[in-house]
This record gives structure tokens, C-alpha cells and sequence, in this order.
């Protein structure tokens, strides 16, 4: 799947059916950022939205898939709800990938943290040191729990 290429289909279809990004989005209940964001190639529609907009569109989801029209005489070997099955899976996974991420800052976070509580001989390369990893530790362990957090809210 083509990101871009996907965005340029939808927005030449939008474009065939003279409907604005505002249109659109009103009648799929989504924001026209979002449709901007999926028109630019920066992330895909989410599967529930994908029949929807096929439907708005006047066009198969194995089209969005390819980012073109169907060509007569093709024979796609699977069919629409597998296609959205498909889809559906690689979103779960992607939103499993950040929360383990996120999980991981947060764990490697704690970890640099307790390290730097060990005691240790005092000096200033060693305390400067010590300052670094606690800063580090800090940032990594709030950037997980964003993470974390925004995964969960997009759940």
C-alpha cells in the first residue's frame, strides 16, 4: 500500500465528484484535517471508515488499496471484506507496536533512573554523568507515557 498514492486517488475522486474536503468529511463524521491527512499521504483512513468512503467515493476498497482504478479484465484475488479484515488487523498491530514502545520508554526510563540512585564514588564527571542519565531517564519515561497514553485514547 502506497500512502501517497492512495491520498492522490482519493483526492482526484473527491475532486471527479465536486466535493470539497469540508463535504466529504461531513458526510463520512469525520474532521477535514483528517481528510487532508489521508490526501497527503500522511496516514490512512481508519477501516471502519474505509466502506464509507468507498461508497462516497463511487469506488471498491480494492481500488483505495491500489491507489487506482480497477483496470476491465483484472481479477483481484480477495474480496472486499477480506480487504477490510486486512486493514483492520495492520491498524490493531500498528497500535500495538506504539503501546509496546511506549511501554519500553517507560521501563528503560525506570531503569536509567534506579542506576542513577546506586551509590558512586563523588566527582564532578561522575556527578555530571549522573545528572545526563537522570535527565535522559526523565524524558524517556515521559515520552512512553505519552505514548502509552495517546494509544489508549486512540483506542
Amino acid at each position: 500500500m502506497n500512502q501517497a498514492a492512495i491520498g492522490a486517488f482519493i483526492a482526484a475522486k473527491r475532486h471527479e465528484r465536486n466535493l470539497t474536503q469540508e463535504q466529504l468529511a461531513e458526510k463520512l463524521g469525520v474532521s477535514n484535517k483528517t481528510i487532508s491527512k489521508w490526501e497527503n499521504g500522511r496516514c490512512m483512513p481508519d477501516y471502519s471508515v474505509v466502506q464509507p468512503l468507498c461508497r462516497e467515493l463511487g469506488i471498491t476498497i480494492a481500488e483505495l488499496m491500489d491507489g487506482e482504478e480497477k483496470e476491465h479484465g483484472n481479477i483481484r484475488v480477495f474480496d472486499e471484506q477480506q480487504a477490510l479484515d486486512l486493514l483492520e488487523r495492520i491498524q490493531r498491530l500498528e497500535q500495538q507496536r506504539q503501546l509496546l514502545y511506549g511501554l519500553m520508554l517507560v521501563v528503560a526510563g525506570i531503569a536509567m533512573m534506579a542506576l542513577t540512585g546506586l551509590p558512586h564514588e563523588s566527582s564532578p564527571i561522575n556527578d555530571f554523568l549522573s545528572g545526563v542519565t537522570t535527565g535522559v531517564a526523565s524524558a524517556a519515561t515521559i515520552v512512553g507515557v505519552y505514548a502509552v497514553a495517546r494509544t489508549f485514547h486512540k483506542q
